[in-house]
């Protein structure tokens, strides 16, 4: 008999060895083709099981399916992944058998297809749910498999689990989503509820909460708990902290967080079980959200449903995350309080300036034939510089908020005061108060008010103030005229000594008039050319090459010296002068970087900032256009940098502008991004080709994890965005280092180089800055 293989390999069919040749060589013969055989069929089968050996150690799925689509091998892997012992479990299953029908028919359909074209797929994602329950992504490739004679006999896969890059992927994406949220102005619900899914969507199977802080310092309210039983959300919601609070009672009281493994175990919820079974939970790990000053602003939790302690990975994206939230809460505790100051006084809180005109109106509107009067009332506390120069700024503060408490007693509800700023106060006094009889005795006894002893830090003192009226209508008719003649009454009641009241008589001149003395150095300074620029690279953050300079302006003040801008510019502002300021710092960077060009220098993009009375000025476009022809410089060379709230004013009239300019290749660059409100729908539809990021989001890089996060998704917006981002404010190495690990094009900042002269900028050009080493 002699040995024959299958197909299969392994199983051996005995033939009839009739006919051999007879005789002791025949046998000889025989038995060494019987050994030669024999020897052939181990090494076969020990080549087998080294390649089933070698396919169980690759940790990607492989498969074989028939033309059925039927499985007839896989690997240890896979199988294991599936919940099967052995991978020989596979062999005859379908996909139906083992995946919820959607996934299973798209991995049908697939398969079919491959068959079908004689076509591979190559690296197709794909999302599976295993039985465990736990979620895989998957990148597969499928091949038509071929038999000897090249029949098809079915689909070779293997596919690698991207499970955790996905996640990095939607962790990245999900935080750009939360900043231009925050940037966009969301409402703060939906801000933390998007903040606690995308970490849900991180930490399979556990469940995430933010509870906010009360003003009152001592209660937690419901922020958002999108995964959890609404009744425990309603019941935890006013909880008050304290010592043994469960973990977010507890955590916000030791601001330090609390990680609670199994809550029918731990003391901190030895009071809360009966809650803690009412959610379905059993471990909470929460942690405080503190503001950049250590405030705590709420909590941030995460459940599981099993007892389970957080590996370190999940604690860094928990504290990750509560840093995200931190910024949320406080961006839109600072938008409130923005809009609350916009309109109010921050020392003593009573309406401010913007509001004295919209105030006067509507008292003005309510005036009927019963009640014809409104009397306007300014008020000035007597000597309060001295007191000031004499106690220091805090007594001052302390006096002002004692005085406006004493104004307020003495009037009624439905009048108002108002402070304009220093120690200047408005009253708008309507109904029987206005009548003179009245108003007269309310005077006397305010002024009396205002002049009982005053304690300030120990020290007791009186002060007196000064009043001027006018009443409508006999004053004035509109809010305008009626302030303007209050303000020269009050004026008159200063000239007459102080401590009293005067009515307005139109006989008595304003003699007051504001210290021009500055705004007309300004003037005198553009029209003797003192104003000069200084120059800061911008570097290549691949190269370290300059591939930009920012134009700075500086004040060459023949008596005072070189003054920062800080102190000129908001007077220009005010004072309508910052146009023509703007036309001359325009004109200079321009001329400076033609003239580099025509020395031979390496050519650089020159930018400028805009002011926003500048960007909003009639025939702006056309002024830059007269300037670029007029200097010589290839407009291309040139960027222009606005701030995001200036562009946000006028949207249509913003992009139209900037085309016009765009048009002719000037460039534009979105300055101190973060640090406005707008959206990124709006920004995309700006042809701006640089984003700015603000020296605030890259301060504390090089130390606080979290603030590594929001910078990288900063980064990441812009080049969604198609924009190139620079980074400004860089001034150590360790931030620099970050920067360029997160991919962000370019960098200015001291540690690259402080604003320079025009002559030492340009023996800078053509060289490269050198990289701190690690």
């Amino acid at each position: 008999m002699a040995a024959r293989l299958t197909p299969y390999g392994d199983d051996i069919v005995e033939d009839d060895d009739r006919g051999s040749p007879a005789g002791s060589a025949g046998t000889t013969v025989q038995a060494e083709a019987d050994a030669n055989e024999a020897s052939f069929l181990r090494v076969l089968r020990e080549e087998k099981t080294w390649l089933r050996t070698m396919v169980d150690q690759v940790s990607d799925y492989m498969f074989v399916k028939d033309t059925n689509c039927r499985f007839i091998m896989a690997n240890r892997a896979m199988a294991s992944d599936l919940g099967f012992e052995s991978a020989e479990d596979l062999i005859g299953r379908t996909d139906l058998e083992l995946y919820p029908f959607p996934i299973a028919m798209t991995f049908y359909r697939d398969a079919k297809q491959v068959m079908r074209t004689d076509k591979p797929i190559i690296d197709q994602e794909e999302f599976v749910v295993l039985p465990n329950g736990s979620k895989r992504w998957l990148a597969s490739s499928k091949f038509p498999l071929r038999g000897s004679t090249g029949e098809l006999i079915g689909v070779f896969g293997i596919s690698r689990d991207i499970t955790e890059r996905k996640k990095a992927d939607r962790l990245r994406d999900g935080q750009a989503q939360v900043l231009e949220m925050i940037s966009s102005s969301a409402p703060l619900s939906e801000v933390l509820d998007c903040l606690v899914r995308l970490l849900e969507d991180q930490l399979d199977g556990l469940l995430g909460s933010i509870l906010l802080l009360d003003e009152d310092g001592v209660h937690l309210r419901h922020g958002a708990a999108p995964s959890l039983n609404p009744e425990y959300t309603r019941l935890v919601d006013g909880i008050e902290i304290g010592p043994c609070v469960g973990s977010c009672g507890t955590a916000a009281y030791r601001r330090e967080q609390v990680i609670v493994s199994d809550i029918f175990t731990d003391p901190l919820w030895a009071d809360f079980h009966a809650l803690a079974e009412l959610g379905g939970v059993r471990a909470c790990w929460s942690t405080p959200i503190k503001s950049l000053a250590g405030k705590v602003l709420g909590t941030f939790a995460i459940y599981s449903r099993a007892p389970k302690a957080p590996d370190p990975a999940e604690l860094r994206l928990i504290n990750d995350t509560a840093r995200i939230a931190a910024i949320a809460i406080e961006r839109k505790q600072a938008e409130e309080q923005i809009r609350f100051l916009a309109h109010h006084d921050p020392l003593t809180g009573l309406p401010n300036r913007s509001q004295l005109a919209k105030c006067l109106d509507k008292a003005i509107r309510l005036v009927t034939p019963q009640t014809p009067r409104v009397a306007v009332v300014f008020l000035d506390i007597d000597h309060f510089k001295a007191v000031n120069d004499s106690f220091g700024h805090a007594a001052g503060d302390q006096l002002l908020v004692i005085a406006a408490e004493r104004m307020k007693a003495h009037l009624r509800a439905s009048d108002v005061v108002l402070r304009l700023g220093g120690d200047e106060f408005v009253l708008l006094l309507t109904g029987e108060a206005a009548e003179p009889a009245n108003l007269q005795s309310l005077l006397v006894r305010l002024r009396a008010a205002i002049s009982e002893p005053v304690e300030v830090l120990g020290q007791a003192f009186h002060v007196t103030c000064s009043m001027g009226i006018s009443i409508y209508p006999q004053n004035g008719e509109d809010a305008d005229t009626l302030l303007v003649h209050a303000d020269a009454a009050m004026y008159g009641a200063k000239q007459a000594g102080r401590n009293t009241f005067e009515i307005y008589s139109p006989l008595r001149a304003d003699e007051s008039a504001p210290n021009l003395v500055l705004l007309e150095e300004i003037r005198a300074g553009l029209a003797r050319r003192e104003f000069v620029l200084h120059y800061q690279p911008q570097i290549d953050l691949e190269t370290g090459e300059i591939c930009g300079v920012e134009a700075l302006v500086r004040w060459q003040h023949p008596d005072r010296g070189l003054l920062a801008p800080d102190l000129f510019i908001p007077v220009a502002e005010e004072g309508g002068l910052i146009n023509a300021l703007g036309k001359q710092v325009l004109k200079m960077a321009c001329r400076q970087a033609q003239a580099w060009k025509l020395q031979g220098l390496p050519p650089v993009t020159m930018s400028v900032n805009v002011s926003a009375r500048q960007f909003a000025q009639r025939g702006w476009a056309e002024q830059v256009k007269g300037i670029l022809n007029r200097t010589g410089l290839d407009p291309h060379a040139l960027e222009l940098e606005l701030t995001e709230s200036m562009l946000m004013r006028n949207v249509e009239q913003a992009i139209a502008t900037m085309n016009d300019l765009c048009s002719i290749g000037v460039r534009f660059a979105i300055d101190d991004f973060g640090t406005g409100y707008s959206s990124l729908s709006a920004l995309r539809s700006f042809p701006v080709s640089r984003l700015k990021i603000d020296q605030a989001f890259v301060r504390d890089v090089a130390e606080d994890s979290s603030g590594r996060g929001i910078a990288e998704a900063i980064v990441s917006l812009g080049h969604k965005l198609h924009l190139r981002v620079i980074a400004e404010g860089v001034e150590t190495p360790e931030q620099l280092a970050f920067l360029r690990q997160a991919g962000c094009n370019e960098a200015q900042g001291f540690l690259i180089a402080r604003p320079m002269a025009p002559s030492d900028m340009a023996a800078r050009l053509g060289t490269a800055f050198v990289f701190p080493g690690p």
